[in-house]
């Protein structure tokens, strides 16, 4: 996990990451991990292939759903420290007032497939306590992770809307496609899919399943070494 490291250990794994994808040739590169778009995005260069993040999406939808302009935060330590998502929103309107909590144990246990587990409604409880104290209204789930929690979170924060910056990516990922003609077409091109891991254990396959909504998945998977990069 990327939450629990420092900036100057993410930037530089991010960057070795972003490298690989341009030796493949890719069309378009989203920082996809919140503590790297968090901390890492603006050090990353991929000479003419666009880079996105997760943030401004999810941050316009914030604007857009918040009714009372109180918007709380939930993500790794990392993603928290890194104060980025409270200056976006702040850029985008000033007299917003943001609230963060840092949820070091969510994603241990969402990899661990303990997402119906009693265990994450009591933390999740326990993180939303200093949010729900701060009134907002609006909560963004500021990693890959808590998504697969959202029941949880919906439960915990009830009367709060949740923003999925992954589902708000996917709306602005497709606009982004279709205005920079980057659209392929999907009737001439079968589209496949290719996953590479810095490390494989156990739960690559079962977590991948979680995440694509698939029982069984069938893709190609490589191991791809950061020192040999």
């Amino acid at each position: 996990p990327w939450g629990v490291r420092g900036e100057k250990t993410i930037i530089h794994f991010a960057q070795e990451l972003t490298s690989f994808l341009v030796k493949k040739k890719v069309k378009l590169i989203v920082v996809a991990c919140h503590t790297a778009s968090s901390v890492a995005l603006p050090y990353l260069h991929a000479n003419s292939i666009p880079v996105l993040g997760v943030i401004e999406p999810a941050v316009e939808a914030a604007v857009q759903k918040t009714k009372n302009g109180r918007i709380g935060i939930v993500g790794t330590p990392a993603t928290v420290r890194s104060g980025a998502w409270e200056k976006a929103l702040k850029t985008r309107q000033k007299n917003l007032a943001v609230f963060s909590s840092a949820c070091p144990l969510l994603v241990p246990l969402v990899e661990e497939g303990l997402t119906g587990h009693e265990v994450v409604e009591i933390m999740v409880r326990k993180y939303l306590i200093p949010l729900k104290k701060a009134r907002i209204d609006t909560l963004i789930l500021a990693c890959t992770h808590y998504p697969l929690l959202k029941k949880v979170f919906a439960k915990e924060a009830r009367g709060v809307s949740l923003i999925n910056p992954g589902k708000e990516l996917a709306i602005f990922f497709k606009k982004y496609l279709l205005q920079n003609d980057l659209n392929s077409n999907c009737h001439a091109v079968k589209p496949k899919h290719e996953f590479f891991f810095t490390d494989l254990s156990y739960q690559t396959i079962k977590f991948a399943s979680s995440f694509l909504g698939e029982k069984t998945v069938k893709i190609k998977i490589g191991k791809v070494s950061l020192e040999n990069l």
